[in-house]
């Protein structure tokens, strides 16, 4: 072999390696823009329909009526269904990493129904706290995931074992909350308008509260994607390469668990999203966690959104909650996973 042909074959190598590095990234990009598209067409359909340059000019000047109500009905809609769905897939893709199961998803193992019982239970009794849902929210999410924990850890974490615990939490936590649907309390009544999917007549202030505290627990994660690579190895290997294996899970938990009790308190009880877009980044950036979470963020952002866009608009004056569209999407999509990863009963 020439000189000149292993240098062309090096080459090629080279630019492989490239396009290998940069198509993670291209799907980060395309996966965004999908995102604004979907926003923008949101935005303009509906009861109210604008085109593109009423929206833009109505925005800018302010002088168009349609324009100024979807602004304040349609814009925090729009954005509430974006970051629950961001928190919820991110809060999934962490609790994969902790609990090294593909099936670990903030509504199957309990946490988000932990977080609407609580929310319930505190502003039931009292009435008045009803703006503090959020922290109640948390504080049960936190509640469900040490149950986890707790009862599914022997000698360490068995997947199999895992997900059952969960289960049983989930369907615990869930009919302990729809019992008080039948209290005929109004201060109930708000609280299961606070927590369904539907996310009809969202102001600018659940904008500001899920924007905020789940902002922060979007910046923590992209923090944490080298930790979450660690934990795929077994613990005695990530404490020699120097990993605190304890601290580092129960600090990843803690973001997720924050992650999916805000977007539970705000954006409501919305299964599967941590499940699916996960799985879905794992096969279009691959398993590194600093590309897998904003992936999911984006990606949760964008099923989410498309999921309240559809419930909206195909049944149109009635609404589908996104938590229907995501059952019948997420229940097919577990089927499948649990049919063909059998490593998961290992």
């Amino acid at each position: 072999m020439t000189i000149t042909n292993i240098e062309a074959k090096k080459n090629a190598i080279d630019q492989g390696r490239r396009r290998a590095k940069a198509k993670p990234y291209g799907t980060l990009i395309i996966v965004a823009f999908l995102l604004i598209g979907l926003a923008l067409y949101s935005a303009m359909t509906g009861s109210i329909k604008v085109s593109f340059g009423e929206l833009i000019s109505g925005l800018i000047d302010g002088m168009n009526e349609h324009v100024e109500i979807i602004k304040d009905l349609r814009f925090p809609r729009i954005l509430v269904s974006m970051l629950s769905g961001a928190a919820l897939a991110v809060s999934g893709a962490l609790l994969q990493a902790v609990m090294k199961n593909a099936l670990a998803e903030p509504g199957i193992i309990g946490i988000s129904s932990g977080a609407g019982l609580v929310s319930i239970t505190v502003v039931t009794v009292f009435p008045m706290l009803y703006f503090w849902s959020p922290l109640f929210s948390v504080l049960g999410g936190a509640l469900a995931c040490y149950l986890v924990y707790s009862l599914s850890w022997r000698t360490g974490l068995n997947p199999l074992r895992l997900i059952l615990v969960g289960i049983a939490i989930n369907a615990t936590f869930t009919g302990l909350g729809q019992s008080f649907n039948y209290r005929g309390s109004y201060a109930v009544t708000s609280v299961n308008q606070a927590i369904s999917s539907i996310f009809t007549m969202k102001t600018w202030e659940d904008v500001h509260i899920l924007g905020l505290f789940g902002g922060i627990g979007l910046l923590l994660a992209l923090t944490l994607g080298g930790w979450c690579n660690m934990l795929s190895f077994n613990d005695e290997t990530a404490r020699n390469l120097g990993l605190r294996v304890v601290r580092v899970r129960l600090l990843i938990s803690a973001v997720a668990v924050l992650l999916a009790s805000v977007a539970t308190a705000i954006g409501g009880l919305i299964m599967f999203v941590g499940l699916l877009v996960p799985h879905i980044g794992r096969v279009l950036v691959g398993s590194n966690y600093k590309l897998l979470i904003p992936f999911s963020a984006l990606g949760g952002a964008l099923l989410v959104l498309a999921a309240d866009t559809i419930g909206r608009t195909v049944l149109a004056p009635a609404e589908i909650p996104a938590s229907i569209i995501m059952a019948v999407i997420g229940g097919p999509f577990l089927i499948i996973m649990l049919k063909r990863s059998d490593k998961l009963y290992k």
